[in-house]
């Protein structure tokens, strides 16, 4: 859970994508999430977390619903939403906290 917090306390956004590798709905998130971290570029980042390797950590954030999508800056959560998002609702999400 340490790592969790040094991933989140940053000064830039940080958009925390909860995955399965079997879930189809995170499978089509890759490509949205590659674009977001593209367009955003050194303004924000973008991190996928495995729940399947990181049970800990999605039991306390009570990740429930596949993928969960959330943005931290300064080690607070922003904003938080599942299920799926295309990039420029995302794009424009995470522009609001940089």
């Amino acid at each position: 859970m340490s790592k969790f917090g040094e991933l989140i306390e940053t000064r830039v956004p940080v958009l925390l994508d909860f995955y399965a590798e079997w879930d189809e709905a995170c499978k089509g998130m890759h490509p949205v999430l590659r674009d977001v971290a593209a367009a955003l570029g050194d303004k924000a980042r973008v991190i996928k977390i495995d729940i399947e390797k990181n049970k800990e950590l999605a039991d306390a954030l009570r990740v429930k619903g596949l993928p969960t999508l959330m943005i931290y800056k300064n080690g607070e959560m922003k904003w938080r939403q599942s299920g799926e998002q295309d990039a420029n609702t995302l794009i424009g999400l995470v522009k609001e906290f940089v």
